[in-house]
């Protein structure tokens, strides 16, 4: 026999099915806030996705509304279970790692296989059985959201109603990537706002590649930039990071994009090899100095995501 999705109580706008969605976005802030006002989360080392369920078309779209249900086959398989018409559920796809944390290296190896080991973090629901959630309070979205995954293998993002500092220290402490903070009463509104805020224990960027180096023809890191505008500025050289998979990796994606001239709209000091500006490194620093070179940076991964 055929399995029936139930038709759970209405809830929310009566709407039609609207496809992606922009997701909404975290603002990046310098002190964890405090107060009734807000709840937290752990902030997850991932690939942001969408996940959108009609009758039993299930589809994974990235943060841009590209379709990644064949890369995550894994996620759609877990989504079957969802019992409901329709849904669209907001969240993160990551790999566990030891000690509760996530790992984003491990992901992008994951992905490029069968991808086993990856699970989606739901945190947000905004579409169900035909009826729009967004304009409805967060702390009601995910009661409804918890409810729907219940019995299925795709994970919940708890809230905590801690002191945020608080929180933001034992984040640290256990080696997570940091804390989301969002308004417990807040809608669902796409882009980024000031409901949402994150801070990150080590802080991270996405950056662009604008060359590598080798010493003799050993790997010795990459040349990253930061868009400003239509402006390419010069970030810093990442050495540390790199594996001999991931390096070799590096060098067979950059080769093809090789050019003469160096990237950047203000010329540097450093002799590289230069390629055209269209690959994106995930990049961990400590600290950056006034003219934004990154310091201590350390290569996470390549964002095949934007």
């Amino acid at each position: 026999m055929a399995f029936q999705r139930k038709k759970p109580a209405v809830i929310g706008v009566k709407a039609p099915f609207p496809g992606f969605i922009e997701p909404a976005l975290a603002s990046s802030i310098e002190k964890v806030p405090n107060g009734e006002r807000w709840i937290h989360e752990i902030k997850f080392d991932g690939y942001r996705v969408q996940l959108h369920l009609v009758n039993d078309d299930i589809r994974v779209f990235t943060r841009r509304g590209n379709d990644w249900t064949k890369r995550l086959k894994k996620i759609a398989g877990d989504a079957y279970l969802i019992n409901a018409g329709s849904a669209i559920i907001d969240g993160e796809v990551v790999v566990p790692a030891a000690g509760g944390g996530t790992d984003f290296s491990v992901l992008q190896n994951e992905l490029k296989g069968k991808s086993t080991k990856i699970v989606m973090v739901a945190f947000d629901l905004l579409y169900l059985n035909g009826y729009d959630l967004r304009k409805l309070p967060l702390t009601e979205r995910k009661a409804h959201l918890k409810k729907l995954i219940a019995k299925t293998a795709i994970q919940f993002s708890e809230s905590f109603e801690l002191d945020g500092r608080e929180m933001y220290q034992h984040a640290c402490k256990v080696g997570l990537e940091g804390v989301v903070s969002k308004v417990r009463d807040s809608r669902y509104v796409s882009g980024r706002g000031n409901d949402w805020v994150k801070k990150t224990c080590a802080q991270r960027e996405t950056l662009t590649i604008a060359g590598f180096a080798l010493d003799g023809n050993d790997w010795d890191g990459i040349y990253i930039g930061r868009r400003k505008g239509k402006d390419l500025v010069y970030a810093g050289k990442v050495d540390h990071g790199f594996d001999k998979a991931s390096a070799a990796e590096l060098r067979k994606r950059l080769t093809p994009l090789i050019r003469k001239t160096q990237p950047y709209t203000k010329r540097i000091a450093h002799k590289g090899i230069w390629v055209e500006p269209e690959l994106l490194a995930e990049i961990e620093y400590r600290a950056k100095s006034a003219e934004g070179k990154v310091r201590h940076p350390f290569f996470k991964g390549i964002r095949e995501d934007l």
